[in-house]
């Protein structure tokens, strides 16, 4: 039975992470997003978010492990277009300088008019032969 008025420790005790937890964190943020990292300690996202509310280190943990493996597969990346990887490249450039492929489609015939586009419908009769509609 619960003792007290409303508010006082008639709730789930406040969770917290341990130090060993926050490393942890630290390397799960490189490949998991906060709900996956909830789920791996076995709890909600929001009781996470609360965690990282009451233990700032929580929340710093999470970003410092998230910044390093984006460094990381950022200066692969970056070796790999200084080594000739056309592909990786043309991805850094994309990402990072605003580069982009835009493909330009004509519609116009050779004389510079447009031409109305004509649709033709085919029906088929009980006996096979087609009955044809242009609109």
């Amino acid at each position: 039975m619960k003792k007290g008025n409303q508010g006082e420790g008639g709730g789930r005790p406040v969770q917290a992470l341990t130090q060993e937890q926050i490393s942890e964190l630290t390397a799960l943020s490189a490949v998991l997003n906060k709900a996956q990292i909830a789920d791996y300690f076995g709890i909600c996202e929001n009781t996470l978010r609360a965690i990282e509310n009451r233990q700032p280190e929580v929340f710093e943990a999470y970003k410092k492990g998230k910044s390093k493996a984006i460094a990381n597969v950022a200066g692969n990346l970056i070796a790999q277009a200084k080594n000739g990887n056309s592909a990786a490249a043309i991805f850094y450039l994309k990402t990072q300088a605003g580069w982009t492929e835009k493909q330009a489609i004509d519609l116009s015939n050779t004389d510079g008019t447009l031409q109305p586009t004509t649709i033709q419908l085919v029906a088929m009769q009980e006996d096979h032969t087609s009955v044809h509609s242009e609109h």
